[in-house]
């Protein structure tokens, strides 16, 4: 079979090449502000199924449908749950900012969804993720060395648990990394199966 992943994310391509899969990447270009629900489970899965038709409007469906093997499209999404709240990207360094220091000491959830779309059958299947991660108290030179590279701001709620500076301050992990990480093991290669 081959794969396309519906992402730029580093991390979902490193998890999905770790997982043994070759693929090649494609993005969707959708305005996930349009997009709008009160469950973040709702909202990541419906974000994961709008970013599947945008690519699927671009793909010459009918060649993947004459050919023998299949070919499956994985697209994900992912938001940050803290205190009740849905949190996506940070908009700027300020928000980035106070997204981290509510973290410290505290906890937050990931949510994500992964949605993988046979090509050649047209089949699809979908599935959410939640992860608990608790922080002990990160000090304010951490947050802002992290402001300052930027990776808070492509991160979903600013929140990342797998980079040098903040490793120390990540207290408990009750689910995977990688799924904090944006692609979930486990549940891909679930759906993977079910959609061949």
């Amino acid at each position: 079979m081959q794969v396309i992943l519906g992402s730029a994310s580093i991390a979902r391509k490193t998890i999905l090449a770790e997982m043994g899969y070759q693929f090649t990447v494609m993005t969707a270009d959708i305005d996930e502000k349009a997009i709008r629900k009160e469950k973040p489970e709702e909202l990541v899965m419906a974000l994961a199924e709008a970013k599947a038709e945008a690519i699927l409007e671009r793909l010459p469906i009918g060649d993947y449908a004459q050919r023998a093997e299949p070919t499956l499209l994985i697209t994900t999404d992912q938001v940050v749950v803290y205190d009740g709240a849905i949190r996506e990207k940070p908009s700027n360094e300020e928000e980035a900012r106070q997204f981290m220091k509510d973290y410290s000491g505290g906890h937050a959830a990931t949510v994500g969804s992964v949605v993988v779309t046979n090509l050649k059958t047209g089949l699809r299947k979908g599935g959410w993720d939640r992860v608990e991660i608790h922080f002990h108290e990160i000090p304010d030179e951490v947050i802002e060395k992290l402001v300052e590279e930027g990776i808070v701001l492509k991160a979903a709620g600013g929140l990342i648990i797998e980079h040098p500076l903040i490793v120390p301050f990540v207290k408990q992990v009750v689910g995977t990394t990688d799924s904090v990480m944006g692609l979930p093991k486990a549940l891909t290669e679930k759906l993977l199966k079910e959609v061949l």
